[in-house]
């Protein structure tokens, strides 16, 4: 799954489209924006449409990059 739009964020919790690779199924999720999730949480995914993850199908199946957090890391809000 990748962020295919952000549809509401306050502070580091957000709401947001989430679309697979692979298939194109879109769905409505909530987020906390860190690095933890842009670069874990996201690919690890499952899409309820096809099953497939990012991580799932291995490196370089699918050219995924995480968006960056909108405040640094240790930044307090």
């Amino acid at each position: 799954m990748r962020i295919k739009d952000i549809i509401w964020q306050s502070r580091r919790d957000f709401d947001a489209i989430y679309e697979c690779q692979f298939c194109g199924h879109t769905v409505k999720g909530r987020g906390y924006d860190d690095q933890h999730f842009h670069t874990v949480t996201i690919p690890n995914m499952i899409c309820e449409t096809c099953g497939k993850s990012v991580n799932s199908e291995g490196p370089g199946a699918v050219d995924y990059r995480p968006l960056q957090p909108r405040y640094p890391e240790g930044y307090q809000i």
